[in-house]
């Protein structure tokens, strides 16, 4: 109980010649000259999926700068690649992204066997889609349960990242890991389906889908979560290629660049697949866009069950890879994650080690030169909306 009537504030007087200036609704910011409160936003925050922090200045509660901090994972992966053999890099591609890990371990597998002229077996081929398409619903499974919790609906995280869990069982069936897969090697794949996988595959995406009709009815129709996100964020057709903007982010704005339709791998291109686009370009209509692809995901899943081939070699004969030298020479190797075109720069010198290993991800320029300039001008409130919507994976950026 305050004895003293008099509080320490009562004599307070709001100085307002520190307020900024006003044009055209927005302040005018001399930070020169005026001080604003700082804050930070993480580094752990439910706002993306990895250790990353955000440094904005705010006036009240408006953010006027933000600055996106990295650094906190420090792993070097494209380093520790250079230092060891081809074979040890696959178990360590898969840690660049952990809720999709799959999309690395394609990418740098085909990039080593396009340097050694290696074709995989027909199946391998077929097995391998399959894994990245699971991949992709385990990825947007856990997003949508970020984007929602980032609004105060924890309902939807419980149900989708209780879903992604029986995604999980069944990538432990099929590659015996449940985060890291290592299941697309050099070659090929390591395993065959077990007995039984298709029926459970099959179960599961309707199980899902129902779920995602419950999340659509739940989370989509809900007139809060509308008001929050329509009108957040937009990003606008001549940002996306002035910020090398890609995936759902830049189809959402009406780019139609997807690189499974655009520049088909695998056997993406004996399937049924759409390009699916919107116009609005703000943070509803990348979630929007993002659930159609699931259900998309879906589809493609069960087209890919019924087309693996039930006999067929998985795996490619290669030399003894404990010693294996590879031509010299340098590809480059992309496919599309869940967050957009994903890819490896890798350069033999005919050792057995390779010269330079660069990968490439999207949530490079999404999480610092993109979330930076949309963040400008947003309620505090606002920015863990904003950061999930553009969908990030911090370890690509510390690669």
């Amino acid at each position: 109980m305050i004895k003293n009537s008099e509080s320490k504030y009562t004599n307070f007087i709001a100085d307002r010649s520190k307020y900024p200036k006003m044009e055209n609704g927005k302040a005018v910011i001399d930070l020169e000259s005026h001080k604003y409160t700082k804050l930070w936003q993480g580094p752990q925050h439910p706002g993306v999926t990895g250790n990353m922090a955000v440094e904005i200045t705010v006036n009240g509660d408006e953010i006027i700068k933000a600055k996106t901090h990295v650094g906190y994972l420090h792993r070097g992966f494209e380093k520790l690649l250079e230092r060891r053999t081809y074979i040890q890099g696959f178990t360590i591609v898969n840690r660049i992204c952990v809720p999709e890990p799959d999309t690395n371990e394609y990418c740098y597998s085909t990039a080593v066997e396009d340097l050694a002229g290696i074709e995989i077996p027909e199946k391998a081929k077929w097995l391998r889609t399959l894994n990245l398409e699971m991949s992709r619903i385990a990825s947007f499974l856990m997003w949508i349960g970020g984007q929602a919790g980032s609004l105060g609906m924890g309902t939807i995280s419980q149900w989708t990242v209780g879903m992604r869990d029986f995604w999980l069982d069944l990538f432990e069936e099929m590659a015996g890991g449940r985060i890291y897969h290592m299941y697309m090697i050099p070659g090929g794949v390591r395993k065959n389906l077990p007995a039984g996988f298709t029926e459970k595959a099959k179960d599961l995406v309707i199980k899902t889908r129902n779920l995602l009709y419950d999340v659509e009815r739940t989370f989509f129709n809900n007139a809060i979560i509308k008001s929050r996100l329509k009108g957040l964020g937009i990003i606008t057709p001549e940002m996306v290629d002035e910020y090398g903007i890609v995936g759902p982010n830049a189809r959402a704005s009406g780019k139609p660049y997807d690189v499974r339709m655009n520049n088909p791998y695998a056997k993406y291109d004996e399937l049924d697949i759409k390009m699916l686009t919107s116009t609005v370009g703000d943070a509803y209509a990348r979630a929007e866009l993002r659930y159609k692809e699931m259900h998309q995901s879906l589809d493609l899943i069960s087209q890919i069950l019924d087309r693996i081939p039930k006999t067929g070699e998985i795996h490619a004969k290669l030399p003894n890879v404990l010693h294996w030298k590879i031509p010299a020479g340098q590809t480059y190797v992309k496919a599309e994650s869940t967050r957009g075109e994903h890819g490896f720069f890798v350069v033999s010198d005919g050792s057995k080690f390779p010269r330079r290993v660069y990968n490439r991800g999207a949530s490079y320029t999404h999480a610092i030169s993109v979330l930076e300039k949309l963040a400008e001008n947003i309620s505090i409130s606002d920015l863990a909306g904003l950061m999930v919507s553009l969908h990030t994976c911090p370890p690509e950026i510390e690669r």
